[in-house]
């Protein structure tokens, strides 16, 4: 895991490798082991790296091919990088044990369409010579970050938006369309970056520039899964369990001590049961617990590491604690995220143990339909008969609702009373909106434009009728929202950002593109005949006791809402204020709102005080005062 930073056809940039070392400086928490810059008369790439793979400093970067016509940055891992070695042993003479060198023989061999061979998660900048061609490239689910900027026909490209952002002398600006997507989920949807004119690569693509023109290329979609003639004449249960296995073996490759996030959930239970079967010594687990009995999982997860014998870490957040250190996470955020803190508390504690690197359980909930919004969706899907009433009573009722019954969910209902179609495209979004249309309307100063969002948009475009995803089942379909939207612009993330805060690289074994492919071919009648994730709790079956199996699910999440009314009630305030300095705000719907919540007013959520917290603490780190 590192930092990638740098610079593409660069004429018109004056001291670019001063620029590109600052670059370097910016992201140093990325990979604090190794720094060091290549220029020739076209590139300048920066790396900063983080040694969890080869230790020799023969593996440093930025890296060269043994006849130096391939320049590469490479930031993550290629999980089946020995099984390539092999492959290409006999056209290349490697000289590290590394997976980077791989990249650049598999390059050499194969070109870009090596990608397709890739198992793993990662972001690169290479540069033929010979071709003069660059590319910038980015894994399949989009876990390994990767960000650019086009100006005056130069690419500045880096693993941050803040280090672009620097590099491009902080002139840019926030796009209003991020800002409404922000308020509305709680992040900004890949592409988009929340500062205008910074552009994420998307995943499974790659940029492709030359003298002639800059492109971007898809290589891979998850709305085309393929399944290998292999596992046609298996039971599914079999083929899962058989691809797990493998992924969470690859993803333990590791020259450096790492662990394993263990919540005493049904995902991490699974991971430390797999992993204790195929390594001898102990696996290390760490576990977050509070003083609070309603969000603490010491219980199971203890029972997890004494059947299986870890050496196991529990770590208690106090709210003081957090507190003291609320604003450390901030200064790491490329993009505001009402999640990021979570990770980041139990990635430093785990990074100042020693460890270098963790495995974790995203992926799961979204793929074997664990969260609530399966469930939910399902059951509105087989609820149109509400759309037969006219359209004036839908809104009458959703009126009522709202005004006898204020709460979150009164909200959702009337907001889906008054979509036009009751359809998944249409009604998705509504589970994951923190604000509502109605809400923003009053919280901002000027005219929003609340329609248009990614996640409809999305689904229109991929997922309806002659798209490539439209014959995906029900179940799929919203798997495939999640992973598209929640999944990837905040839990992949956060993990990233927030893991690397502290230098910590965080794996995700359910996110190996060939189980990802094959869950996705499976039919709903698997998925939830009875109760959530069945399909991968009946493939895993005598892996993990029935006692974490049936227990409540509670999800990695914090004693908010009571900390936001105590121990952190003048930080909240204090943030709540500098959103006055945007200029974007109703103040007054603000602080209505604020007392609304410390008053106990179930119309307005913790989460919506704390995205707004979030964004007015990040914008004033960041001192960004312009919209467009």
């Amino acid at each position: 895991m590192c930092g990638i930073n740098g610079v593409f056809n660069y004429d018109s940039v004056n001291t670019v490798e001063k620029r590109v070392k600052s670059m370097n400086d910016l992201t140093n928490h990325r990979g604090p082991d190794y720094s060091n810059i290549y220029r020739d008369e076209n590139i300048c790439f920066g790396h900063n790296r983080l040694a969890i793979i080869d230790l020799d400093v023969k593996s440093n970067q930025p890296f060269k091919s043994n006849d130096g016509n391939i320049i590469l940055v490479y930031n993550g891992e290629i999980y089946n990088f020995k099984e390539l070695k092999k492959e290409l042993s006999s056209n290349y003479k490697f000289k590290t044990k590394s997976d980077t060198e791989v990249v650049v023989a598999a390059y050499k061999e194969w070109g870009i369409g090596m990608l397709e061979k890739f198992n793993g998660m990662f972001s690169f900048a290479l540069w033929d010579k010979e071709s003069e061609k660059f590319y910038l490239c980015r894994d399949r689910l989009g876990i390994k970050p990767l960000y650019y900027s086009e100006n005056n026909q130069s690419i500045v490209f880096s693993s941050s938006v803040k280090a672009i952002n620097f590099h491009n002398k902080n002139q840019l600006i926030i796009n209003q369309e991020d800002m409404v997507d922000y308020l509305t989920f709680g992040t900004v949807h890949s592409p988009n970056s929340f500062i205008d004119d910074i552009k994420s690569i998307p995943r499974a693509s790659y940029l492709l520039a030359d003298k002639d023109e800059t492109k971007l290329i898809e290589y891979w979609s998850f709305l085309n899964p393929k399944t290998p003639k292999k596992y046609s004449d298996k039971n599914p249960h079999n083929i899962i369990k058989e691809i797990l296995k493998n992924s969470v073996e690859k993803r333990m490759m590791s020259d450096v001590p790492f662990g394993v996030f263990l919540s005493g959930g049904i995902d991490s239970s699974i991971l430390v049961s797999v992993a204790s079967k195929v390594k001898s010594d102990p696996i290390n687990t760490f576990s977050v617990v509070f003083k609070d009995e309603a969000y603490d999982e010491r219980k199971y997860s203890r029972i997890i590491a004494e059947k299986f014998k870890t050496n196991h870490s529990e770590i208690e957040i106090l709210p003081d604690e957090l507190l003291h250190n609320i604003e450390e996470p901030f200064k790491f955020m490329d993009h505001p995220s009402v999640d990021g803190i979570n990770t980041y508390l139990i990635s430093k504690a785990v990074s100042d143990k020693g460890f270098k690197m963790a495995i974790s359980g995203a992926g799961s909930d979204e793929l074997f339909s664990g969260y609530p919004v399966f469930k939910n969706a399902w059951e509105l899907n087989n609820k149109k008969w509400l759309f037969s009433f006219p359209p004036i009573i839908r809104k009458i009722a959703g009126q009522a609702l709202v005004k006898y019954q204020a709460s979150d969910k009164s909200k959702r209902i009337n907001e889906i009373l008054n979509l036009k179609l009751l359809d998944l495209n249409h009604f998705y979004p509504t589970f994951r909106k923190i604000f509502y249309s109605s809400d923003l309307k009053k919280l901002s100063k000027q005219k929003l434009n609340v329609n248009s969002l990614y996640p409809q948009q999305w689904a229109l475009n991929e997922l309806s009728f002659k798209k490539r995803g439209y014959s995906f089942s029900f179940l799929n379909k919203v798997s495939a929202l999640e992973i598209e939207t929640y999944l990837q612009n905040v839990l992949l993330r956060d993990a990233d950002q927030m893991g690397m805060a502290s230098s910590l690289e965080i794996r995700v074994p359910f996110l190996d593109h060939r189980l990802v492919e094959y869950v996705l071919s499976l039919s709903d009648d698997l998925k939830y005949p009875n109760y959530p994730k069945q399909l991968l709790i009946d493939s895993t079956k005598g892996w993990i006791p029935d006692e974490i199996i049936h227990r409540k699910k509670m999800g990695f999440v914090f004693p908010w809402e009571t900390w936001i009314k105590n121990e952190l009630r003048n930080f909240c305030q204090n943030s709540l204020d500098s959103l006055e300095n945007t200029s974007l705000f109703n103040m007054k719907y603000v602080y209505s709102i604020w007392n609304s919540f410390l008053n106990g007013d179930n119309s307005v959520h913790w989460l919506q005080i704390w995205n707004l917290v979030v964004f007015g603490k990040w914008h004033s780190i960041n001192e960004i005062n312009k919209t467009k």
